[in-house]
């Protein structure tokens, strides 16, 4: 019922607040309540990238590796997978930069008035004589070629200087 919610939300709350005591408290609490250990492992990684995101880029892998571990060995032997994830969760930096981010291209995209921008012509692919002609791909600069980075635009005209890290403004 409204526990099995609760409980998830005082485990994320835990790992989100650093504290790996009350982390490991709220798992046990849902694996020795029968919880599906899978619906844990699914909710790390969510965790992963939305709270501790590019702090820790391996939190993703940790997460992904706890899924797998636990669908391949399943309870009570999987508890441990979990709890070194949580803990690992707990004890990791947390940054919601990406998460930000993400939410305020949502936000550009539901709020633009018209149709979208077209995708600009050097970024498009031509892999016929047709598109080429039509000026698809032309002008791209191939950023592996260069030492150094390239001067070149990659948003669409309309949305140029935008910057999705800093708040969004409608």
């Amino acid at each position: 019922g409204e526990e099995h919610y609760n409980c998830i939300s005082a485990l994320h709350k835990s790992m989100r607040g650093s504290d790996e005591n009350a982390s490991l408290y709220w798992l046990g609490r849902m694996l020795e309540g029968g919880e599906d250990p899978l619906y844990v492992a699914r909710r790390l990684v969510r965790f992963a990238s939305e709270d501790i995101g590019l702090a820790d880029p391996l939190a993703l892998t940790q997460a992904v590796a706890a899924y797998q571990g636990c669908h391949f060995i399943g309870m009570p032997e999987c508890e441990v997978i979990l709890a070194q994830c949580v803990v690992y969760f707990a004890r990791a930096p947390k940054s919601i930069e990406v998460y930000k981010a993400y939410s305020n291209v949502k936000e550009c995209l539901r709020t633009h008035t018209g149709p979208l921008p077209p995708v600009p012509l050097h970024l498009r692919n031509a892999p016929t004589r047709l598109m080429k002609n039509l000026g698809y791909g032309k002008g791209y600069k191939y950023n592996p070629m260069y030492k150094e980075p390239v001067e070149q635009d990659y948003l669409p005209e309309e949305l140029k200087g935008t910057d999705f890290f800093k708040e969004w403004k409608t």
